[in-house]
């Protein structure tokens, strides 16, 4: 069976032509990528409608289970799955927002529809393999380049054999940091059909080819029929559109939603009334979007927006569009272009209000989304300042009181990046009682959740674990359907040795959210602390699943590798980690002590040398180096490298080591010390009995 297959070629009919030369199973589906058709997910959309309601039928338990990825990328299921709650928008003032996603959420949509699929394909009696072609994957929106790089890893060609198609320029990753590269993933698992460009007859145009070319959503490359488009005078194309307009907007009032996000506001910008019904479909789409946490998709709607809109005729509207886009392209992790708008917004409005907000966000560039050695937290300071001091002029007293304590939070986070707490903490208090004091109950509910969110972050990473959980007791009152407080409020619980109330934190988190490898891994973490190595090791597999290169869970699935004997795994998984990272000291540590155990002995050393030169603190390369000295029969290095051990990390292992060395080195009365104090921590009676024998020795070495 041959893999996955990448198209290559300048038009659609010499990609057919290409397609149609390859030996692959039954055709499943052929659907475009292009996000004019509808947005966000355009490809993964049209084949979720197609498979997932039989499938959601044949196997209802699936709804459960994949309701959070299905609906985002697929509103037209949302009557097929529970619905997404978000009771803190329902309890709060209408039109308020609670949040708005990160930006990995669209990741871990990919990666749940592609856990949909694994299932719903798999016992669907197709009785084979099947084909899916995917046209225009270079014009894909960055929601459909994350699940297809993400299928094309997971998916294998015997379930479901991909057929990617593009054009011959070089298929780029969308600006920012991608979270996951399409380009790198049809390079790893694809085979490349490039075409020669060969010119092919043209396509009679025939009568009505204007129309055709409308009715397809102007993505037909037949030269007839984009000729025969042009040719048309500006009012009969503008009428063309209206009409395709107008059967899609039917469609989408009958449940097809998506129609929104794209083809429904491309027609109505090229039609009659692009300046009214046009930028009115531009802006619920740019908002819906920023709603779903589609930033890359938002900005590009902003920017066409603010392109149409002249500030001085429509200043709201313009404010609307090139707010958001700033706000969006820092969200997508596109800070310069972010920063670009801010500017120009900051030359063409005179309205105090515009410039306190723009004086926060370019602030929040400076603070957070300016990658880390461009962060500056004198300058995010100043700009906060700036926003503080507007608000504080505000007419309105509700407005004021939101607007200060709102931009006060902001300061806290620059406090908290320049290393100051307790100032960050201060901040926070007098905001939660000033929106209290000035603010009626479910006014603002959403901003006084997140001032006690931001709180329990400072204490959590401030070592106050209590106030920390004491802070998430308020927010989940608040707010108990968002799956970061759960895993947030886990890992708290999990630093102050309560495993077992953390892993049901992260269960929570994970029913709340799509899949997400951090809280696989940790939750992996707890349950190995807890003895349950089956259970860490399948959320290690799935953690790794989700993300190959999650450098920690292949640094626990080899310790646990090693811990079960399978030594061939957990050499696998630490040359996995060693590639991405050459100089992971653990890595190397652990690389060390598989050689060890091996008898590779020179090797296992050089190992250790570098872990230790990695990080000389490293407690488990000092005892491994201990050991491997023990085994060469060299006592003096070996005690040494267990005091040093135990100096870093007083482990009972490690203490029971180094007795070991010095009861072989006739040093009894330490050696018992030692036992004694592992006998004292752990009740092992191999360390009682030890003692014992090294206290009867150390008597009959004094006589």
């Amino acid at each position: 069976m041959s893999g996955h297959h990448w198209i290559c070629a300048p038009h659609h009919r010499e990609r057919e032509t290409l397609r149609a030369g390859l030996d692959l199973p039954p055709l499943l589906a052929s659907l475009d990528a292009h996000r004019r058709l509808r947005g966000p997910y355009t490809a993964a959309g049209t084949l979720l409608r197609l498979v997932a309601p039989e499938a959601l039928e044949r196997r209802p338990e699936l709804a459960a289970r994949h309701y959070i990825e299905l609906q985002e990328s697929t509103p037209e299921l949302a009557p097929l799955v529970p619905q997404i709650t978000h009771h803190m928008e329902e309890q709060s003032s209408a039109g308020e927002v609670s949040r708005y996603p990160a930006r990995l959420h669209s990741l871990r949509v990919a990666h749940g529809i592609v856990d949909f699929l694994l299932a719903a394909l798999a016992d669907d009696g197709a009785g084979g393999p099947r084909t899916l072609v995917v046209e225009n994957v270079e014009h894909a929106d960055v929601t459909d380049q994350e699940f297809l790089a993400a299928a094309l890893r997971r998916i294998p060609p015997e379930l479901l054999t991909l057929v990617l198609c593009s054009g011959t320029a070089e298929l780029l990753d969308p600006p920012g940091f991608p979270s996951l590269s399409l380009p790198e993933a049809l390079a790893a698992h694809a085979e490349q059909t490039r075409g020669a460009g060969s010119v092919l007859p043209p396509a009679p145009a025939g009568p009505g080819a204007a129309r055709r070319y409308v009715d397809g959503d102007c993505l037909d490359d037949s030269p007839a029929l984009i000729a025969a488009y042009e040719e048309l005078p500006g009012a009969e194309r503008a009428a063309l559109h209206d009409r395709r307009a107008a059967e899609l907007a039917d469609r989408a009032e009958e449940g097809e939603a998506s129609l929104r996000l794209g083809a429904l506001p491309y027609h109505l910008m090229r039609g009659s009334d692009a300046a009214g019904a046009g930028v009115e479909a531009l802006r619920a789409a740019l908002l819906r979007c920023k709603y779903l946490g589609f930033y890359h998709m938002a900005a590009e709607l902003g920017d066409e927006g603010r392109r149409f809109v002249d500030p001085a005729e429509r200043p709201e509207l313009w404010w609307v569009f090139i707010r958001e886009s700033g706000v969006c392209l820092a969200a997508a992790g596109r800070p310069d272009e972010s920063a670009v708008l801010q500017e120009e917004a900051r030359t063409a409005t005179l309205n105090p209000a515009h410039h306190m907000k723009l004086a926060y966000e370019i602030g929040m560039l400076y603070a957070r989304h300016y990658p880390e050695e461009r962060r500056d937290p004198r300058r995010a300071r100043a700009w906060v300042n700036t926003a503080i001091a507007l608000s504080d002029l505000l007419p309105d007293p509700k407005e004021r009181a939101f607007y200060s304590v709102f931009n006060r939070n902001g300061l806290a986070l620059v406090e908290v990046r320049d290393g100051r707490p307790d100032e960050a903490l201060r901040l926070l208090d007098e905001g939660i009682e000033r929106l209290g004091r000035e603010l009626d109950l479910g006014e603002r509910t959403w901003h006084r959740v997140g001032l006690r969110y931001n709180r329990s972050q400072v204490n959590s990473m401030s070592g106050r674990l209590e106030a920390a959980l004491e802070d998430y007791a308020e927010i989940l009152d608040a707010d108990d359907d968002f799956a970061d407080h759960y895993f947030n409020r886990g890992n708290i619980l999990r630093k102050l040795g309560r495993a077992e109330e953390a892993i049901a934190d992260y269960e929570r988190a994970l029913s709340l959210e799509a899949p997400f490898p951090e809280a696989y891994y940790n939750r992996g973490d707890a349950r190995l602390e807890l003895g349950d190595t089956e259970g860490a090791l399948a959320d290690f597999d799935r953690t790794l699943e989700l993300d190959p290169g999650h450098q920690e869970a292949l640094l626990a699935r080899s310790g646990l590798f090693a811990d079960l004997g399978e030594a061939e795994a957990a050499q696998a998984d630490v040359d996995a980690g060693l590639a991405l990272a050459p100089g992971h000291a653990h890595l190397l540590c652990l690389r060390g002590r598989l050689l060890a155990e091996a008898g590779r002995t020179k090797e296992a050393a050089e190992a250790l040398e570098a872990a230790l030169a990695g990080d000389p603190e490293l407690a488990e390369a000092w005892a491994v180096k201990g050991e491997l000295a023990y085994s060469e029969g060299d006592l003096p290095t070996a005690a040494a490298d267990f005091d040093r051990a135990v100096e870093l990390a007083d482990r009972p292992e490690f203490r029971f080591n180094r007795a070991v060395v010095h009861e072989a080195a006739g040093r009894f009365d330490r050696a018992a010390a030692d036992f004694d104090a592992v006998y004292a921590a752990t009740g092992d009676p191999d360390a009682s009995e030890h003692r014992d024998s090294c206290l009867s020795a150390a008597g009959r070495s004094a006589v």
